[in-house]
């Protein structure tokens, strides 16, 4: 997607969770969702949003219109939620587990239905969705590639697994478990390892650091470390689209063909409105062309399953393309089942998993401040102020926490798809993603709908990341429209630390048990933080962005601070009581130590958004 300049504000316009919607286009000009004109985006000199809003931020749509709007949000976080779990299968050893896979998916929908409550309630207060993230999909993966996390010799599912136990005494021994504690026991590790670097999220957001780590990370430490998330992430995407080719090349199509080629075709929609029906022009293929894409190749599938065109031996090509092939997980699935936390058994802890994952949790947070920023501006609302940009990212740790209770396997963070909705529909209300929090969190107690995502063919799947994946590497890319890329400087920044991502995970995962220092726990920490490519990228970038002499100009740091501060102009005076917590800040207001804590209402500070 695209957002205009005043978008791209503070820490870029887009996260690297990989919902990354290739339907959107700039927020349109006009005065009514059922009329919009989704042909330009909107320029610094557009007048107040809030000004052009059908609904702004504290408004209340009718029920009807919230459950509406509500489940369109749904729909637009759909591809980037479903993505996870259905990429952590693998490494998890959960195999042809279809229970297991709904259940995780189930439980993602959940958790990501309560993280958006929470954020609307008492975090920023923006209209803003939470769901998955990418950010730590790259960490996830280097922790499970462990060689006591590998996936024991394929098998019979249903038999117990051999595995040897480490014993109090330092000697091993042979144990017996079942398929389910094979994935469950690397879940745990997983789920350990976000919820105490979670931790490092919530400091950051109620101590007011955030603000002065942010100081030292610019647009070269930015643009590899989220480059490298999609960059990482190839071969995930190359084993779901190897399994056929030309079903993975018709979803690209399909999805291309909506997202760009049809991208300013309006579909003529009746509505009912003002006591009379209406036509109007709706940018339906704008809006849904990842769904679309993804349900024209499922569609297309089906069609070759039925007419049995597709191969139906599981040893041969195109096998994977069938859509009949995991049909046992909607029959066999429950039709209600409520996830709750520790479903998995007690999350286990170790250093270098959670050293690993902070660095998922560092840019995740990167990735929401600018987020923060794009929503206000597409709601009617002011800038945020420091206390509730503290709040959020304070909030986002601990949704990530419940993540890791609930146990996703992943964390959550901002999805920029959905704020990018807010200008398309002109409806900036906070009500109405409340609703999509609690329309995610109804479906994800049905059982049997999380299990009909499991019948998506492989190759559909596949054809998506590559477009997804795609679009994260890009988005990273696109932060260095601030750098002075004739200096050589940036480019040896740009380049080095790019390629050094890619080059050491490399070489470790070629070179297993090379590191011995003697310390197992050492071992394991160096060898997660060296086969991480975000941290790789991203702590090179860091270092010489910050060590090698040059101008704020020339590193990108003066358009950066130009932008934020083009964006909160013409709100100087603005009424920022609707980043006030609710029900009890006229409370807080009374006692004088308030104003010192940098999450609350009555913080005092000078009204000016974190500096870059």
């Amino acid at each position: 997607m695209h957002l205009s300049n005043d978008e791209k504000i503070e820490l870029g316009h887009r996260d690297s969770q990989g919902t990354v919607n290739p339907a959107f286009g700039g927020p349109d000009n006009g005065t009514d969702p059922t009329t919009a004109d989704l042909e330009d985006s909107p320029t610094e000199d557009d007048v107040d949003k809030s000004q052009k809003l059908v609904y702004s931020l504290n408004d209340r749509p009718p029920w009807y219109l919230c459950i509406l709007l509500g489940f369109q949000h749904y729909i637009l976080a759909f591809g980037g939620i479903i993505a996870i779990p259905l990429i952590l299968s693998e490494p998890l050893c959960i195999g042809d587990n279809n229970a297991a896979k709904s259940q995780l998916i189930s439980t993602i929908f959940f958790v990501s239905g309560l993280c958006t409550l929470l954020q609307t309630a008492v975090g920023t207060r923006l209209p803003i969705l939470q769901g998955g993230t990418f950010s730590f999909i790259t960490p996830t993966l280097a922790i499970l590639a462990l060689p006591k996390w590998q996936c024991p010799e394929p098998g019979d599912p249903g038999a117990p697994v051999m595995v040897s136990m480490q014993l109090e005494n330092g000697t091993s021994a042979p144990m017996q478990i079942s398929s389910d504690e094979v994935w469950m026991s690397r879940m745990r590790e997983i789920q350990g390892a976000i919820l105490i670097s979670s931790l490092l999220q919530i400091v950051l957001g109620f101590t007011g650091l955030v603000g002065l780590v942010l100081k030292f990370i610019g647009p070269l430490a930015i643009a590899p470390t989220i480059n490298l998330i999609g960059l990482s992430l190839f071969i995930e995407a190359g084993k779901k689209s190897g399994a056929h080719w030309g079903i993975a090349a018709l979803t690209v199509c399909l999805i291309l063909l909506f997202s760009q080629y049809l991208s300013k075709v309006n579909v003529p929609m009746i509505a009912y409105k003002d006591k009379k029906w209406k036509v109007f022009q709706y940018p339906l293929f704008k809006l849904f062309s990842a769904l679309f894409g993804m349900c024209g190749g499922w569609l297309v599938c089906f069609l070759l399953t039925v007419f049995d065109v597709l191969p139906s031996e599981p040893d041969r090509y195109g096998y994977l393309a069938r859509t009949d092939t995991n049909l046992d997980a909607v029959t066999s699935a429950p039709w209600f089942h409520v996830p709750y936390p520790g479903q998995w058994g007690v999350p286990t802890v170790s250093v270098s998993s959670v050293l690993g994952m902070m660095a998922g949790v560092l840019a995740s947070t990167m990735e929401s401040i600018g987020d923060y920023y794009a929503c206000a501006r597409l709601s009617g609302a002011p800038p945020p102020p420091t206390h509730a940009i503290n709040r959020g990212i304070a909030v986002e740790g601990i949704g990530c926490i419940l993540a890791a209770l609930w146990g996703t396997g992943n964390g959550t963070t901002s999805y920029s798809q959905n704020i990018a909705a807010l200008g398309i529909t002109k409806v900036g209300s906070r009500l109405v993603l409340q609703t999509a929090g609690l329309l995610m969190i109804v479906l994800g107690i049905f059982g049997k709908f999380g299990a009909v995502f499991i019948t998506i063919p492989d190759p559909v799947i596949g054809g998506m990341f590559l477009v997804m994946f795609g679009m994260i590497a890009a988005v990273g890319i696109s932060n260095l429209q601030y750098v002075d890329l004739n200096s050589s400087r940036n480019l040896l920044i740009l380049g080095f630390s790019t390629f050094s991502g890619l080059v050491l995970p490399t070489w470790f995962h070629s070179n297993p048990g090379i590191i011995d220092t003697g310390v197992a726990e050492l071992d394991q920490v160096i060898v997660v933080l060296f086969t991480t490519h975000m941290f790789i990228g991203g702590f090179f970038g860091f270092v010489l962005d910050n060590t090698i002499p040059g101008t704020e100009k020339e590193r990108g740091l003066k358009s950066w601070r130009k932008n934020v501060e083009e964006a909160g102009k013409g709100h100087a005076h603005a009424d920022l009581s609707c980043y006030d917590i609710p029900m009890c800040s006229g409370f807080l207001r009374r006692f004088k130590w308030c104003q010192y804590l940098p999450f609350l209402p009555s913080y005092k500070s000078p009204e000016q958004r974190i500096p870059a």
